[in-house]
Parts: C-alpha cells; structure tokens; sequence
C-alpha cells in the first residue's frame, strides 16, 4: 500500500507511522509527505527519514479552488492508494475528495460525530464530558465526518487542561492510527460507492 500524508504542524502521528515502517511493524511505502505551508516539523522529520516531500503552498494562490487543484494533482503524481491527513489543517474541496473517494483517511482528537472541527480537544472540556478520545476516518467533503474506521476512548481526568487531555489523546490516537493501516495495508480500503 503506497500512501501519501499530509501535514500542517509537527508531525507527531507521521513520526509515529514512520518509526513503525523502519521496524517492520508496519508494510507500506510513504511515496511522498507534503504540506500547506512552509517550514512544517512534519516535513523535517520526513525529509531527516530520506522521504520525498512538496509543498503546496496555500498563501500562493489567491484562489482557494486553484490551491485544491494543485494539491491534488501534486497528490494524485504519487499514485497513492491511501492519502492521510496527518493534522493537516485545510479542508480540501470536493475535487480532492472525489478524486481520493473512500481513500482520504484523517484522524481527529474526538469521538466523532461529537466536537468536529480544529478545536475538539477544547469544545470536549468545555462541554464537560467525561469521556473523549480519537477517531480514525475516512474523510469526505464534510468537516470531519464520513464513515469511521476505528475510535478509541480516553477518560478525561479532574483538573485536565486542554494540553494535558491533548497529550494522552494523542497516545491513543497515534495506537489507533497505526493499527488501522495496519489493518487497510493487509485487508484493503473499504469500497464506498462513487460519488
């Protein structure tokens, strides 16, 4: 399975799924990691591992339908049979989505349906659940919505702030993550019907 991941900040999960890929633990070829802006850690810690990077810069169109174009045919060069979004902080238009239908993969630090959008971790602690944790998705033209492929829950402890709470969810949330291609890598994507 060759995938191609997208990132906008440090790269955490792509670390986590690079490290897997050096021991083995995890059977697949990253073709190429790629960001929407410059000066991104994930595309440090790509590029330090001998990956192929690019950057799709987003401030260097001043149309947002030019950049998703550009981004997806940047994409689609490296014939990915999976596309993760690994904390990639754009959301990408449904020319993107349909031409990686049932293949955009993204994980967010909720249990989704419940706190879509950038600030899950935040909106979970201001609504007082007790319960949050982290969702792996394949994404569709909505935020953070499509079908789920696997969910993990962490208990939110007395006196959490949003960085602590973030922290262990990203523990789980990187677990979930690799499990997952694991489990795509030997079984497939799964079908969905075409748009």
């Amino acid at each position: 399975m060759r995938i191609v991941v997208l990132v906008s900040g440090t790269g955490s999960n792509l670390q986590a799924v690079i490290d897997a890929v050096a021991v083995g633990d995890l059977k697949l070829e990253i073709a190429a990691v790629g960001a929407d802006r410059p000066g991104t850690y994930g595309v440090e810690r790509a590029a330090a591992a001998g990956y192929e990077t690019f950057l799709v810069n987003f401030r260097d169109y001043a149309v947002r339908a030019d950049w998703n174009r550009a981004l997806t045919e940047k994409v689609a060069s490296y014939a990915p049979d999976v596309v993760l979004s690994s904390g990639f902080m754009r959301i990408v238009d449904e020319h993107f989505i349909d031409s990686f239908v049932g293949r955009y993969i993204n994980t967010h630090p909720a249990l989704l349906p419940s706190f879509p959008g950038a600030h899950g971790v935040r909106d979970a602690l201001a609504y007082g659940v007790k319960i949050t944790g982290c969702t792996v998705h394949i994404a569709d033209a909505g935020v953070d919505t499509g079908p789920i492929l696997a969910q993990a829950a962490v208990e939110v402890l007395d006196g959490d702030t949003e960085e602590s709470l973030h922290e262990r969810i990203k523990v789980q949330e990187r677990r979930l993550l690799i499990e997952t291609l694991r489990q795509l890598s030997t079984m497939g994507v799964p079908s969905l019907p075409q748009r």
